[in-house]
């Protein structure tokens, strides 16, 4: 049966390969693939009673000293060994500290008092008007109490004075602008009012400007705490102009700061200025 199987593979791997290389290397692995498996097969068989084996060798070499017999009972040879001398047990002996020839000692013990101690006190009557006092004077006079001589202090009433709270002052709001009836002390500029309008006359750019009216406008800026100012506005009805009077005074007002005003209880607070400026140009 098995050589008719072979045959049939034989046959069929003829007709699989026919015409193709034969020297292929899965042309020979099919043909000898029932080889390789007996083989393989045996290898596998021979492994594995190997790893069966292993443990049974193992426990015979560990078992020395012992004879198992056929019917499982287990016999344990132990070796006699000569009788050693047994050392005798050693015996403590407690060690009294030496005491020095010169070692004076404190006796602690409390002497217990005796009945004849007691009976030697003198028992003297007392009498019936006898005082308590520092001695056994039956006969003395009573003490005197232990009073301390304390001085009495009179309190007098005098007219009495009644100092008002201190008043804490509000501190000053640097966001609000003072009204003019809120302040003590206006803004002003370092030398004077006349001062800073020479400043804006000479500083004036006058060039471009052709009117035979006068040319007004009032320039209005805040005065800030730091002496700077900001805000600053004209209302002239030339645009022209305004722009060169706003130009002219923050020109100015960059290069010297001002003093600012102050309230009425004299702290510095922001305030409105205004400036007037009238200009006539001839042809």
């Amino acid at each position: 049966m098995k050589q008719h199987n072979q045959n049939q593979e034989f046959r069929f791997n003829e007709v699989l390969f026919e015409h193709r290389n034969k020297d292929y290397g899965a042309y020979v692995l099919r043909n000898e693939s029932d080889r390789i498996l007996t083989k393989a097969l045996f290898v596998g068989i021979s492994l594995l009673a190997a790893a069966s084996l292993t443990p049974l060798v193992i426990s015979a070499f560990k078992t020395e000293g012992k004879r198992v017999l056929t019917d499982g009972v287990e016999i344990e040879f132990t070796p006699i060994t000569p009788d050693e001398p047994v050392a005798p047990p050693v015996t403590i002996t407690p060690v009294k500290p030496e005491t020095a020839p010169n070692t004076k000692t404190f006796d602690s013990t409390v002497p217990t008092p005796s009945s004849t101690a007691q009976d030697n006190v003198k028992k003297d009557p007392v009498p019936d008007d006898a005082v308590a006092g520092f001695k056994d004077n039956f006969k003395g006079d009573p003490v005197a109490p232990n009073t301390p001589n304390v001085p009495t202090v009179t309190v007098g009433t005098g007219p009495v004075i009644m100092t008002p709270p201190p008043v804490i002052a509000d501190p000053v709001d640097k966001t609000k602008i003072a009204e003019a009836g809120e302040l003590g002390v206006e803004a002003s500029y370092p030398g004077g009012i006349d001062s800073f309008r020479n400043k804006v006359m000479n500083s004036f750019d006058g060039s471009g400007f052709e009117s035979e009216d006068v040319v007004k406008t009032t320039v209005t800026f805040i005065v800030e705490m730091d002496g700077t100012i900001s805000g600053v506005k004209a209302n002239g009805t030339n645009a022209d102009f305004n722009n060169e009077a706003m130009r002219t005074i923050k020109m100015i007002s960059s290069k010297g700061k001002w003093i600012p005003a102050k309230n009425k209880k004299g702290e510095y607070v922001r305030s409105y200025f205004k400036f007037p400026i009238s200009m006539k140009f001839e042809n």
